[in-house]
């Protein structure tokens, strides 16, 4: 598949999404933060586990940073419940069972898995800005060392804004 035009630099739409606390995301809502949002495949799988334990260990960090964490996957908020207790996330977990939001930041890919074709989420983070504006984005990547890479980058980013 061709790689995804990059839109970094444009604003990124107010977007409102079922999450965890009970209470609905709302972009908006974050006016004045910066915003991580990284996408993952599956709750309780090995690389979306190690992912959101790296995301976890850092997350203080990341607060003085005065940077929000917040993991999205197509997976229901009652199994997003069950996963974000096993690992002691203190972030919220966004649900996109209808795709919407996967389809705004253009995730979604077909996948080979145990030889059937399958759609799922590419794994990928962005970083918005407290402005709104999508500043920064890693698609498909790797989980060894991508979380240090975003925090590197929004202090980075901070300093420089």
């Amino acid at each position: 598949m061709a790689d995804t035009p990059s839109v970094v630099g444009l604003t990124v739409p107010d977007f409102s999404a079922p999450m965890t606390s009970g209470k609905p995301f709302n972009l908006s809502d974050y006016k004045g933060k910066n915003i991580v949002l990284y996408f993952y495949p599956k709750d309780n799988t090995p690389g979306c586990a190690a992912e959101s334990m790296s995301f976890r260990d850092l997350y203080g960090r990341f607060q003085k940073e005065n940077t929000e964490i917040f993991g999205l996957s197509r997976d229901s908020l009652k199994s997003h419940e069950g996963f974000k207790a096993k690992l002691a996330m203190p972030f919220e977990l966004i649900s996109d069972p209808d795709e919407a939001v996967c389809i705004m930041f253009n995730v979604m890919r077909e996948k080979t898995m145990y030889g059937k074709k399958v759609r799922g989420i590419q794994r990928s983070t962005f970083v918005i800005d407290a402005n709104g504006t999508l500043v920064k984005e890693w698609r498909n990547l790797d989980v060894p060392g991508h979380v240090e890479a975003v925090l590197d980058f929004v202090v980075s980013y901070n300093k420089h804004s």
